[in-house]
C-alpha cells in the first residue's frame, strides 16, 4: 500500500490536506459535503483509518487494510434503506435508533469507533433533532463522520457542531485520467465514461468494463429521429430503453450480487443464520441496483438533453427543441421521488415533438 493512503483520492487534493492534518487534531464531527461519487465515501474510510491508526501505532497497517475494504469492527457504516434517513416509527424503525444505539456503544477492539452515515441530506427534521444531542456530545470514544451532498435549512445547526470538508465536482479531465490510468483505456472510450459517469468516479469505474455503454448512448441520442407521434413507437422506445437498463444492470452487479450470496450461504452454513447480515447485504444490493438505474436515466436524459441542444444550435427557431430541454430538465427532477420508470419515460417521450421532416 501506498505509504499516502490520500493518493487513492482522484481530483481530492485540498479535502485530503485538510483530513491528514486533521489526524492530529480530532474532534467530535465531522461533515463531508460534496457532489454523489466524487470521493467522499473513499475518504470516509482512509480517515476512519488513519483515526483508528493514531490511536494503535503497533496496528496502522491493519487499521489501514481493514478500513480501505470496509472491514474494520470499529467503523460502522449507515445508509438510508430508502430514499431519506429516518427517524421512524415503534412499528417501523428508521436507521436513527440504530445510530443512537450504536454511537453509546464502546470500541470492539481499541479506544475509537467511527460512525460514517451516507446521505445525510435526506435526514428529515425529526430525525436531524434525535441525533443532535449525540452528533454535539458524544462518548469520547464516538467520532462521526456524515456524507452529505448539500446541507438543507433544518441541518444548519448540526453542521455547526461539526468541522465541514467540502469535496469538489470531478471534471471530465479528472475522470478521464484516471479510468486511462485503472483501465488502460483508450482517449476515445475514457472521454465517453467521462461524460456518461457525469462526475463520479463511483460510476466511471462501474462503467469502463461495461460494453455496451456506446450503444447505449447511441439508443438515447437517436430517440428524436424515431419519434413520430405515435403511440406504438413510444411504447417500443420505453421497452428498448429498460431492456437496455436491465442488462447493463446485470452487467455490473450479477456476478458480483451473486458471488456475495454464495459467500454469506458458505458463512451461514458454518456459523448458522443469526446475525449472519443477509438482511443487511440484500438492502445493499437493492440500493446499489436502485441508485444505478437512477444514474442510467440520469446519463440518458442528459444524453438526450445535448441531442436537442443541438438540434436547437442547428436552428435556432426550433422551438420543440428549448421545449424538451425543459421537459427533460422535469423528469431528470422527477428522479428523486423514485417514479416507475416505464411511466416517467412514456410520460416525457410522449411530450417530446418529433423535429420538422
Amino acid at each position: 500500500m501506498s505509504a499516502d493512503p490520500w493518493g487513492a483520492l482522484v481530483g481530492q487534493s485540498e479535502a485530503g490536506r485538510r483530513l491528514s492534518a486533521a489526524v492530529s487534531c480530532v474532534v467530535h464531527a465531522y461533515l463531508f459535503v460534496g457532489p454523489d461519487g466524487v470521493g467522499k465515501r473513499q475518504a470516509a474510510f482512509i480517515f476512519a483509518g488513519e483515526l483508528l491508526a493514531a490511536a494503535d501505532p503497533n496496528g496502522i497497517e491493519r487499521h489501514r487494510r481493514l478500513a480501505r475494504t470496509e472491514h474494520h469492527p470499529d467503523i460502522v457504516l449507515f445508509t438510508p434503506e430508502g430514499n431519506n434517513l429516518r427517524l421512524g416509527t415503534t412499528n417501523s424503525p428508521g436507521e436513527v435508533p440504530k445510530i443512537i444505539e450504536e454511537g453509546h456503544r464502546s470500541p470492539t477492539e481499541g479506544t475509537r469507533k467511527v460512525l460514517i452515515v451516507e446521505q445525510f441530506q435526506s435526514a428529515d427534521p425529526p430525525a436531524c433533532s434525535a441525533l443532535l444531542k449525540l452528533i454535539e456530545e458524544p462518548p469520547r470514544s464516538t467520532i462521526f463522520v456524515l456524507l452529505a451532498s448539500a446541507v438543507p435549512p433544518h441541518q444548519v445547526t448540526i453542521e455547526s457542531r461539526c468541522l465541514r470538508v467540502d469535496f469538489a465536482a470531478l471534471s471530465h479531465a479528472d475522470v478521464a485520467r484516471t479510468v486511462i490510468s485503472e483501465f488502460s483505456l483508450d482517449d476515445s472510450a475514457a472521454q465517453t465514461i467521462a461524460v456518461s459517469a457525469n462526475g463520479s468516479i463511483q460510476r466511471a469505474r462501474l462503467l469502463a468494463s461495461d460494453p455496451e455503454l456506446e450503444h447505449r448512448r447511441n439508443t438515447w441520442w437517436s430517440i428524436p429521429d424515431r419519434l413520430n407521434r405515435s403511440g406504438s413507437m413510444i411504447a417500443e422506445i420505453v421497452t428498448e430503453l429498460v431492456d437496455l437498463i436491465d442488462r447493463a444492470e446485470v452487467g455490473v452487479f450479477g456476478d458480483k450480487h451473486t458471488q456475495e450470496l454464495e459467500d454469506l450461504k458458505e458463512l451461514e452454513a458454518q456459523l448458522g443464520t443469526r446475525g449472519s447480515g443477509r438482511a443487511a447485504l440484500e438492502s445493499r444490493h437493492k440500493r446499489e441496483i436502485r441508485r444505478f438505474r437512477t444514474e442510467e436515466l440520469r446519463f440518458g436524459f442528459a444524453t438526450l438533453a445535448a441531442r436537442y441542444r443541438d438540434l436547437a444550435v442547428a436552428d435556432p427557431s426550433a422551438a420543440h427543441a428549448f421545449a424538451a430541454v425543459g421537459h427533460l430538465k422535469n423528469s431528470n427532477e422527477a428522479l428523486v421521488r423514485n417514479p416507475r420508470e416505464t411511466l416517467l419515460l412514456q410520460a416525457l417521450l410522449a411530450r417530446l415533438t418529433p423535429p420538422p421532416r
